[in-house]
Order: C-alpha cells, then sequence, then structure tokens
C-alpha cells in the first residue's frame, strides 16, 4: 500500500502544496511541516524542494527573500493570480476524478 501511496502523491502534490501556500506565504520548511501536520508524514523534504522549484519556474508563485535568524535568507513562497488558476484546475480535476471513483466503487458494492 506504501508504494501506491507514494505513486499517487507524486500526482497530486504540487496540487497539495499550492493550496498550502493559498492558506498564506510560506517558506520550504514550514510547507512541509504543514503537509506532516496533514498527514503526509511520508514525504521527503527533498520532494518539496524540489517541487518548489518547478512551481516557482512554472511561475506559479511570486518568491520574496526574507531574512533568518539562522543562516542565509528563506524563500517565501505566495500563491499568484497565475498559481491561483491552476490551483482552481487541480480543484475542479480533483472533483471530477473524485467523483468518477466514488461512483465506481459503488457499482462494485
Amino acid at each position: 500500500m506504501v508504494r501506491q501511496m507514494t505513486e499517487m502523491l507524486k500526482g497530486v502534490l504540487e496540487g497539495i502544496v499550492l493550496a498550502i501556500i493559498a492558506a498564506r506565504p510560506a517558506y520550504g520548511y514550514e510547507i512541509t511541516a504543514a503537509l506532516r501536520e496533514r498527514g503526509f508524514a511520508d514525504i521527503a523534504e527533498g520532494t518539496v524542494y524540489a517541487l518548489l522549484v518547478r512551481i516557482e519556474q512554472r511561475g506559479y508563485v511570486d518568491v520574496e527573500k526574507v531574512p533568518s535568524e539562522k543562516g542565509p535568507p528563506r524563500k517565501v513562497f505566495a500563491l499568484n493570480a497565475s498559481g491561483r488558476a491552476r490551483l482552481d484546475e487541480f480543484w475542479e480535476t480533483w472533483g471530477f476524478l473524485a467523483e468518477r471513483l466514488e461512483h465506481l466503487r459503488e457499482e462494485e458494492e
């Protein structure tokens, strides 16, 4: 089951991270902590950071460097209009898939 969960998460992790950032701007560690608080404990920090690089490159977030008390400045990610559109598309797709899967499960019972 763990392998199947990992494979499924790969397909939706971008939307999950965008949803977290939509709630409030955050830096990488905060996003990872928010994922863990929501039960996604097995997602590696490296996976989250690689995803943040991709969503920044795709123009879904605005990034601000904020001074840190410990070490270099932190990159704080804030959802922009393009990211909001992408997140809206994610939720629409998620709703479509969830509805179809629920019908399929009901047919099986």
